[in-house]
């Protein structure tokens, strides 16, 4: 008789340490709140307009499924229950975040509002939910998820990424631009093609931000993630993360392990940084 061996799970071998225009937005906020989330992973509660963010991003994803002509408002409220389930059933935190019907109305509202931003039956997005990555030659490695990706029969590039919160004050444009040209930085070095278009798609106030990158532009995007990295490194081998206090600290999660509030950093564990940092 022929017996079988059990087939055993083969894990996932880990991923390279890597920077992404989020984690590049937490060292530039606070150094201190990039080591907790990079290096230490300290955990932080989930929110609500989070969570609704995370549902909507979701809807728009799964509504580029159905034909042309069928990618209605109607079709994606529809697809609403389905995608909240799905999310609980990765992250059952969620539920506790909806206390009244008015959650699913807001992400309703969030979803009607894209409908008078873009028609989604005229386009056919090449990829959704798209992971790209790069590594800078003697650099990091750069790391995002594209929300959509658009490509012209020319063969021109358009990078979209939708927001549910409501589009920057004029002159404050700065962080959302810096990580769309991260994004184009990441698919010009890999693909070799300019992107030729930058778009944020505000949900939360209907308006749509623009960008048509330069050479120059990406090149000097390159130049700062490059210095970042080099800030980062420099930190993780002094273990030296400092804080840095800004009115974004209302709504940093860390406030009690904060040295500006009063509390105590965790003891930096050195291995732990070199591990996560990819440092030698």
């Amino acid at each position: 008789m022929t017996t079988t061996t059990p087939a055993v799970p083969v894990a996932d071998p880990p991923r390279s340490p890597a920077l992404s225009p989020s984690r590049a937005n937490d060292f530039m906020q606070c150094p201190l709140l990039f080591r907790f989330r990079t290096i230490d992973r300290l955990p932080e509660p989930p929110s609500s307009a989070a969570a609704r963010g995370t549902l909507v991003h979701s809807v728009l994803e799964r509504l580029y499924d159905a034909p042309r002509g069928e990618r209605t408002p109607q079709a994606a409220l529809s697809l609403l229950p389905g995608e909240w389930q799905r999310l609980l059933d990765s992250e059952p935190r969620y539920q506790e975040l909806v206390t009244d019907d008015g959650w699913f109305d807001g992400a309703g509202r969030l979803l009607s509002t894209y409908f008078t931003l873009e028609d989604p039956n005229r386009l056919q997005p090449e990829a959704r939910e798209l992971r790209v990555e790069h590594r800078l030659a003697e650099g990091p490695l750069l790391r995002g998820i594209v929300d959509r990706l658009d490509v012209a029969p020319d063969g021109a590039l358009r990078v979209v990424d939708y927001k549910t919160g409501r589009s920057p004050r004029p002159g404050y444009e700065g962080n959302a631009l810096f990580q769309m040209r991260f994004y184009g930085l990441v698919l010009w070095r890999e693909r070799g093609v300019l992107p030729k278009m930058l778009q944020l798609v505000y949900l939360g106030d209907g308006q749509v931000l623009r960008a048509e990158p330069r050479e120059r532009e990406l090149e000097l995007t390159e130049q700062k993630v490059r210095s970042l990295w080099a800030a980062i490194e420099k930190a993780g081998r002094a273990g030296d993360f400092r804080p840095r206090r800004s009115a974004l600290c209302g709504w940093c999660a860390h406030q009690a392990v904060c040295p500006e509030f009063e509390g105590t950093a965790p003891d930096l564990d050195p291995a732990l940084a070199a591990e996560r940092l990819g440092l030698s």
